[in-house]
């Protein structure tokens, strides 16, 4: 069974910092892209960041400068560090791994105070 779990969302002043972790059971990771989504209210869920087996990287052009996504295999773990948070990326952050089918975790929250 797989499983995804997000965790180390949290409320953040403007221009503060949080590290959001990813880890999964059921599946291993470094085979795999694994993406962070976002959704914030009353809005769709659009991306943010992915990172491929290969370790490449992508960005929205909305975080790209600000966030950094990374992994660690060992830990089968992938973050998404925030930095210059702006109460716009106030969402619940989703994980994701490109699989078929693929697979989500059921989120956690970042509240940016504005």
């Amino acid at each position: 069974q797989v499983q995804l779990v997000e965790s180390g969302g949290g409320l953040v002043q403007p221009g503060g910092s949080l590290r959001l972790s990813c880890v999964a059971s059921g599946i291993m990771f470094r085979f795999y892209r694994v993406g962070w989504y976002r959704q914030a209210p009353g809005k769709q869920r659009e991306f943010v960041a992915s990172i491929t087996s290969g370790s490449s990287t992508n960005y929205a052009d909305s975080v790209k400068g600000r966030f950094t996504i990374s992994r660690d295999n060992a830990k089968n773990t992938v973050y998404l560090q925030m930095n210059s948070l702006k109460p716009e990326d106030t969402a619940v952050y989703y994980c994701n791994v490109d699989t078929v089918p693929s697979y989500w975790g059921q989120g956690t929250q970042v509240t940016v105070s504005s």
